[in-house]
This record gives C-alpha cells, structure tokens and sequence, in this order.
C-alpha cells in the first residue's frame, strides 16, 4: 500500500512548498479535497514542484462541470505530472450540487455512469484513438474538431476514480472505473459486508478481475505517545464522525453496525445549533470502528494490520491538517507513510 496526505487547496505558492516537503518526507502523493477553492490547481501547482509524488482530486466534484472540462483539464494534469495523476470524481449531495452550483443531479447513480463513459469517450478521442462519439442518456458528445482538442500525451489516459458509498455507486464503480474513493465514515464491517461484494459483483459484470479496481481509503486516525495527546486526536475525530455522520446518505454505516437511529439524533443537535452535542452523541464504543488508535511506533501497524489486502492507498486523514498546526509533525507521519509501504509490500 501507498500513503497519501489528504490536503486541502490552497493558495498555489504554498502548495509548491507543501509538495516539496510531502515529498521530502516520504509520501507517496497527495489527494487534494475540494471546498472553497478548486483541486485541480493545486494539484497543478503541486505537480510542477514535485518528481516523485502521485496526485489525485479526492474528490473533484463532477455534475457542475461537463464531461468535456473535466476531461481536459484531467489530460493535462496527467501530462503536466508525466503520468503521475488520478482523476478522483464524486456526485456530492443535491443541496450542493443544484443549490450552490445550479447543475442538474438526478439521478445521480446512472448520471455518473453516464458521465464515466463520456470521460472514457473523450479521452480515446484525445489521444487520437477513435473519433468523439459518446451518445448516453444524459450527455452527448459527438463533436472535437482538431483545434480544440488538447492532442495526444505520452502517458496513459488518467485513472478514473469515483467516490461510492451505497451499492449501486459500487457495482457501477467495480464495471467502469479503475478505483474508489472509500468515504472516512467507514468500518471493517462496511469494506468486508457492502464494499467487497458490490465492487467484485460489478467487475464481474465487465469480464473484470476485481483487483483491476484499487480502493483509496482515507482513514481517520487516533495517535499520540500519551493519553493527553491521544484525547486530543479522539475529540477531533470525534467531531469528524459527527459531521459526516449528520448526513442522511451515510446512515448505514451506523445501521450496520447496530447504532440505529445516530444520524436522527445528530441531526436533531444540528438543527438546534448543538455543535458540541453532536459529537456528544458518537461515544467511546461507537469512534472505535471508524478509526485507528496507536501509538506513534504502531501506527504503521495498525494500518496494515486493518487494510493490507483490501486497500490499495491510504489517505492520511489529519497529517496536512497536523502540519498546518504544527510543521515538525510531518517528519513523524513521513515515517508511518514510508513504513506502511515497506510492510505492505
């Protein structure tokens, strides 16, 4: 397994100096989320700076742009990169999506399978390998005259990467794409009982072995050398599975695992304003399934003890966010990154 940091973008300069000290560190990339500002420059400017890393958007959000613009800009990143780029893409939720971005979203399952096949359409095209003719139910692209297109790079056509939670998401994922963002709200129980046999039942049906598919799994991590320490990384994810946990689409990860009814009762707090009773309700027993507690010298350990053999990457959660609080951190998740890989291997 590879391990990544997971970063926000951000101002471009410091995403140069960001990517060279990941890199100096010993990361195997970064993924770049998406907010405020977009993944897909920072990954540009990260690019730029670095020889080694690999990069993916972790994840760019799809359905506010066409297939066409992300297709390109996706192109030239992996050549800006010299092959070094994932496309990581994702639905995000309706409210975003027709609220913030005014695009269309449903049905949001097979528009995004429908939008995976018109990437693959265009970067055939590209590359010069057949003419543009994708004609699906919800995009139809039939027209690339030389001028406009970006022409063919010497690197292979960037993997695509879709974020998939429920099982329609990852049958279609395990058929068309080359990996899968795992949400950080996920247990054991969610990669062995709902990933594991959606992923293998859809890559089955395309003639596919599984392993083609790579799972990319950002993993939420409790770590400190002493309880004070480790307190403080429980609190913060606590507060993360809180957050996410509100959302109704990620309620079956608590249904899974037999806390019925948490989503409910976080958002009830939500709705009333109660930040800190949010996280109130996700208790002790409950934050062990969705993180990984250790030690710093075990860290490496319980990473490959969790995920060996069913993860490809592993996307730090909260190593960009400890060096932005504090730089000297990432020499010690340097050290976990590069020891995940040796004993993966």
């Amino acid at each position: 397994m590879r391990v990544n940091l997971m970063s926000g973008p951000g101002e471009l300069h410091a995403i140069q100096r960001l990517a060279r000290d990941v890199e100096r560190a010993g990361f195997g990339g970064i993924t770049f989320t998406e907010a405020g500002r977009t993944a897909y420059l920072s990954v540009a400017a990260a690019a730029l700076a670095s020889e080694r890393l690999e990069f993916s958007t972790g994840i760019a959000v799809a359905f506010p742009r066409s297939p066409t613009i992300t297709a390109a800009t996706a192109w030239e990143l992996q050549d800006a990169s010299r092959g070094r780029f994932r496309l990581g893409i994702g639905t995000q939720v309706r409210a975003h999506v027709t609220r913030r971005y005014g695009a269309e979203f449903d049905p949001p399952g097979p528009r995004m399978r429908d939008y995976v096949a018109a990437l693959r359409a265009l970067f055939r095209a590209f590359q010069g390998e057949a003419p543009l003719d994708h004609r699906g139910p919800y995009y139809e692209l039939t027209l690339l005259n030389p001028m406009w297109s970006p022409g063919p790079i010497e690197y292979p056509a960037p993997a695509i990467d879709v974020a998939a939670v429920g099982p329609y998401m990852l049958r279609m994922a395990g058929e068309l794409c080359d990996g899968i963002h795992i949400h950080p709200l996920h247990s054991m129980k969610y990669l062995t009982d709902i990933v594991e046999p959606a992923v293998a039942e859809g890559a089955k049906r395309a003639g596919r072995d599984r392993a083609e598919v790579e799972l990319l799994v950002p993993v939420l991590t409790v770590v400190g050398d002493n309880e004070e320490e480790r307190a403080a990384s429980r609190a913060l994810c606590r507060q993360q599975v809180a957050f996410y946990g509100s959302t109704p689409n990620y309620s079956l990860q608590f249904d899974l695992l037999g806390f019925e009814g948490t989503t409910a009762r976080l958002r009830e707090r939500q709705k009333a304003g109660d930040i800190p009773g949010m996280s109130g309700v996700i208790s002790d027993e409950m934050l062990q399934y969705y993180t990984v507690e250790a030690r710093w010298d075990d860290l490496a350990d319980r990473l490959v003890e969790r995920y060996r053999g069913r993860a490809g990457r592993l996307i730090m959660y909260s190593a960009g966010m400890d060096f932005a609080r504090e730089p000297a951190s990432l020499d010690r998740w340097g050290a976990v990154a590069r020891a995940v890989a040796q004993g993966s291997a």
